[in-house]
Order: C-alpha cells, then sequence, then structure tokens
C-alpha cells in the first residue's frame, strides 16, 4: 500500500485544506451528502482531478479502511527534521512540547497520538526510523486528519535525539508505570520532550536511563497500564492543563 493513498472523508478533506500535493480525488459512483460535495469543490479549487470510479475499486485501494466513498492519491507525508519542531515552538512563543515514540508500531496509536498532539497544542513528534508506524493510509485516517498539521521528525537514534534535547534546554519525562512521581505531581510547565514507549515493551532502556526524570500514571484498578496512545494523550493534556494554570498556554484564556 502506497502511504500516499489517503482514504476517508474527514482526512482527505484535512489533506485538501492543509495543501498536501493531491494529484487526483477517487470518488465512488453514487456516493454523495455535502462532505463530499465540499470534498469534490476543494479538488476543483485547486485544480485536482476528480475521478469516478467502482466502489470495489476503493475497496482494494484502501485495503481494509472504512474509505466513506473518496480515496486521494496524494504525494507521501514529508517528514521534517527535528529543528523544525522546535523552530515551530520559538515563532509561536510557547515553551518547546515535543512528544518522542520509543518503538510505537501500532499505526492505529501512533495516529491516535498525533491527534492528542495535536489537541494539547505539542509542537512536534519524533519517532525512530526502524520499529515504528509509517504516516500510512491506517495512520491517517486515525488521526482524523492531524496528520496534515502536527509535523514529524524520523531519526536514526533516538537517545542521540534526547541528548540533544537536552542541549537545547528541554527537559526529558518519560511515561513508564515505574516512574518515581505520580503525573499529577510532577511540575510540567518547562520546555519539554515527552517520551512513550511501544506497546509491548514500554520505554526502552537506554531510552529510560536518558530520560531527566519518569512519571507514572495512577491507576487504581487490577490493569496496571495503559495503551500507548491513551498514555500519550494523559500526559499531553496533563501538560496542557499545567501550563494553561501557570499562563504559559497563549490559547487558553
Amino acid at each position: 500500500m502506497s502511504e500516499g493513498l489517503i482514504a476517508g472523508r474527514n482526512p482527505v478533506r484535512e489533506a485538501l485544506l492543509a495543501g498536501r500535493p493531491v494529484e487526483r480525488l477517487l470518488v465512488a459512483h453514487g456516493a454523495g451528502g455535502a462532505p463530499l460535495a465540499d470534498i469534490v469543490r476543494l479538488a476543483a479549487e485547486r485544480g485536482i482531478a476528480v475521478q469516478y470510479v467502482d466502489r470495489r475499486r476503493l475497496d482494494r485501494l484502501a485495503e481494509g479502511q472504512v474509505h466513506q466513498g473518496v480515496v486521494a492519491v496524494a504525494a507521501p507525508k514529508a517528514y521534517v527534521p527535528v529543528e523544525e519542531i522546535l523552530a515551530r515552538a520559538a515563532a509561536r512563543g510557547e515553551p518547546p512540547l515535543v512528544l518522542l515514540l520509543d518503538e510505537v508500531q501500532d499505526p492505529h496509536n501512533l495516529g491516535s497520538l498525533l491527534r492528542s498532539a495535536d489537541g494539547a497544542g505539542a509542537h512536534g513528534v519524533v519517532v525512530p526510523k526502524r520499529r515504528s508506524a509509517g504516516l500510512t493510509m491506517t495512520v491517517a485516517r486515525t488521526s482524523a486528519g492531524a496528520v496534515e498539521y502536527v509535523p514529524v521528525a524520523q531519526v536514526s537514534n533516538l537517545v542521540h535525539t534526547i541528548r540533544t534535547l537536552k542541549e537545547r534546554g528541554l527537559w526529558v519525562v518519560g511515561a513508564d508505570m515505574a516512574g518515581e512521581q505520580d503525573l499529577w505531581d510532577a511540575d510540567l510547565t518547562g520546555p519539554l520532550a515527552v517520551v512513550v514507549g511501544g506497546e509491548d515493551k514500554g520505554l526502552g532502556r537506554l531510552v529510560r536511563e536518558a530520560c531527566d526524570f519518569l512519571v507514572r500514571i495512577p491507576m487504581r484498578g487490577r490493569v496496571n497500564s495503559l495503551n500507548a496512545g491513551v498514555a500519550g494523550a494523559l500526559v499531553l493534556f496533563e501538560i496542557a492543563r499545567q501550563r494553561r494554570g501557570a499562563g504559559r498556554d497563549p490559547q487558553g484564556g
């Protein structure tokens, strides 16, 4: 499956609005409704060819994804340098908030984390080149289009990147069930890089040791951990809450 294919009305619409290069739009015969008409209008305004095809063709292209009658053939989503993520924070006059993912391989978790990163005001996400989900059609759909707005950097060595971020003045906090303090008790108002581990093993040893401190999410039930998507969302929105309380969130009112 090409990483440039985008399936589903929300992901396709956001890709068009964000200016992603799109070669053509494939629409199922008989598909209709105002949201789809709006997508076709956006494509026409950008001079993008619209092709009406049999729904079974979209089924094959979407490979099991719910396409809602529309698939865009687009350029693959480009990765950015880590420096661009830090520059984004500086341009907004905000303390950096960067989400680092240590071998998150489930595309649904990656998509969910991109959506949470966008909602919580993170300036970007960093993933390793190996043992990580890519920016696929599944990620685009699960992110509800947030993949178009959250810069993602891909790095060869996550530990080296952590050290670089420390040199740039960021504190690095790892989400780990063995953390020394509860998430709610940690001071998360400064420039931060948040590290969330993969689905199976959590944070790797070297990544854990590279963090400045570890926080745990208090659990009251019998299950002692959350999946990466949920854990990352809780940490990101706790940071957003603390920053708003400290007057460091310019959008917080």
